[in-house]
C-alpha cells in the first residue's frame, strides 16, 4: 500500500487526506479510550499520523477531531499533537 503525504507549508499548513467511506469512532470505556475504524478510517488516521510526523512541522501542532469534525455520532473528542 502506499500512502501519500501532502508537503507541510507554513503557509498552507497540514492538509488532511480522507479516505472515502471512512468510518472513526472514539469512546471511553473502562479508563481506556477506544478508536474503532474501518478500513478507510484506519487509513486516513495513519495518514494523519505520518503528515503530522513530518520534519517541518513544528512542534504543537495538532490535529482535532470530534463528532462535528469526521468522528462519527457520539464520539469523544480526540486531539492528536506533535510534541
Amino acid at each position: 500500500m502506499k500512502i501519500d503525504i501532502p508537503k507541510y507549508g507554513r503557509g498552507s499548513g497540514l492538509q488532511l487526506c480522507w479516505s472515502d467511506d471512512f468510518t472513526i469512532k472514539v469512546t471511553s470505556e473502562n479508563d481506556e479510550v477506544v478508536i474503532s475504524a474501518n478500513r478507510e478510517g484506519l487509513i486516513s488516521l495513519a495518514n494523519h499520523l505520518l503528515n503530522l510526523a513530518q520534519t517541518d512541522v513544528p512542534c504543537g501542532t495538532h490535529i482535532h477531531l470530534d463528532e462535528n469534525n469526521s468522528l462519527e455520532d457520539g464520539s469523544q473528542s480526540i486531539i492528536i499533537e506533535k510534541i
